[in-house]
């Protein structure tokens, strides 16, 4: 089965979106909004993590799989927006945290998004 998320690959598109909508919680920042010549029927969004933050590759390649996982299985059962396109900003609490309260933490934020 084809995956149908699209990572954003513009540095326009990543400057675009950091001056939309914002939002947060205590393991990652969410920025959202409407991007130009964006295809509609495949998830438009990319995972940043920090590396002063965060810290060596091992840890932020660890927490950019686990939001892949997440997003992955919010496709299939939350209704996230396709219309929009999304930059999700990591957090150094999502590395010591579960991934299940990650995973309900991120589906209720994705909910909010309308």
């Amino acid at each position: 089965m084809k995956s149908k998320i699209v990572a954003l690959s513009k540095n326009e598109d990543f400057k675009n979106l950091l001056k939309k909508k914002k939002l947060s919680n205590k393991y990652i920042t969410i920025f959202f909004g409407l991007l130009e010549n964006k295809n509609n029927e495949k998830l438009n969004i990319s995972f940043v993590v920090k590396k002063k933050q965060i810290g060596n590759s091992v840890k932020r390649n660890k927490i950019k799989r686990r939001l892949r996982n997440i997003v992955n299985e919010g496709v299939k059962k939350i209704s996230i927006n396709y219309h929009y396109s999304y930059l999700v900003i990591a957090k150094i609490t999502m590395l010591n945290n579960e991934y299940a309260i990650i995973k309900e933490t991120l589906f209720q934020d994705f909910k909010r998004i309308k």
